[in-house]
């Protein structure tokens, strides 16, 4: 064969890792349409079957309200990702009260994941109860605690003290949803935030180059970066191309992982987030091997999880 030759990757193929994914976002349209099913067959719910859903709280929280419901789902969401070539998965959910369910009370655990969230609307005596799920649950699905939430939310400071004990605790991994919008992302807030020593910090969009340069001054720390949420969302000015995976996903100090966030809204699987940064950043398909092998040194999952993905990821 003369001339160049074109290599078509099947991104769904290539065995991935997705370490930024929402439960409830995560949940398909298809899924949601099938509880709604069942729920109207059995009298259960008022709502109407709608196709382009609002989200969460005024939708899927009262459709997902049940332990049946919440199994079904959880189980669909690990299937779907599953079919699209993911070999290792971290959820992330906060906990909540489940009426009907017997999940009322206090906070108890919804059963979906691997990282207990702590929102940006707890009291401080919720974002305790969210650790002590954690730990009570660390090493029996659970690996992390995550701060997420509103981001126009302001941060109570009592959390803090709450993160810096969690830190304390053996195998507890950390990450942050950090700078995913202008209204958090101050440099003090950052600050406080890159204090709390997370291995992981989650969007990184609303920077200033000397929270970059601190960044960078901690070697091995994760970025978990989504191409199609931040950009559907309007979290970025400009397309796909203006998106910052170009300026970090080669700085040698930083691990980038491609993430999907909310695969139910915005419906781009891991796969297509691979095949947008070869289309939009060109990378080729040793660039796109080496990012997703590069991925497993943040991962929560324990050295034995990190040799048996480093033995089924792609070498070239």
């Amino acid at each position: 064969m003369t001339g160049s030759q074109t290599i078509v990757v099947d991104y769904k193929a290539l065995p991935k890792i997705e370490l930024h994914a929402h439960l409830s976002g995560s949940i398909s349209r298809q899924c949601l349409h099938e509880i709604w099913v069942m729920k109207k067959a059995a009298g259960e719910t008022s709502l109407q079957d709608r196709p382009f859903f609002p989200l969460f709280s005024s939708y899927i929280y009262n459709l997902i309200n049940d332990a049946a419901t919440l199994r079904y789902a959880t189980l669909s969401v690990l299937r779907d990702f599953a079919a699209d070539g993911v070999v290792y998965l971290e959820l992330r959910t906060a906990p909540r009260a489940m009426p009907g369910a017997g999940l009322t009370g206090r906070l108890r655990p919804d059963h979906s994941g691997h990282h207990r969230r702590i929102d940006r609307r707890h009291t401080p005596t919720q974002a305790s109860q969210v650790l002590l799920l954690a730990k009570h649950f660390l090493g029996r699905g659970v690996v992390g605690i995550d701060l997420g939430g509103n981001p126009a939310v302001p941060l109570h400071p009592a959390v803090g003290l709450i993160f810096e004990e969690a830190r304390r605790v053996p195998g507890m991994g950390m990450m942050l949803h950090f700078a995913e919008a202008e209204c958090s992302a101050s440099d003090a807030e950052l600050d406080m935030l890159l204090g709390w020593r997370p291995e992981r910090i989650g969007h990184v969009i609303h920077v200033s180059d000397r929270v970059k340069r601190n960044i960078v001054r901690r070697p091995g720390i994760g970025l978990e970066l989504c191409l199609s949420c931040n950009v559907h969302a309007g979290m970025i000015h400009g397309g796909f191309e203006s998106h910052h995976f170009a300026e970090w996903w080669k700085v040698e100090e930083t691990v980038v992982v491609l993430s999907t966030d909310d695969v139910g809204v915005f419906g781009s699987p891991l796969s297509n987030e691979y095949a947008l940064v070869a289309r939009h950043f060109g990378l080729n398909h040793a660039e796109i091997c080496a990012l997703v092998r590069k991925g497993v040194d943040v991962i929560f999952g324990g050295e034995e999880e990190k040799r048996r993905l480093r033995s089924i990821l792609c070498m070239q």
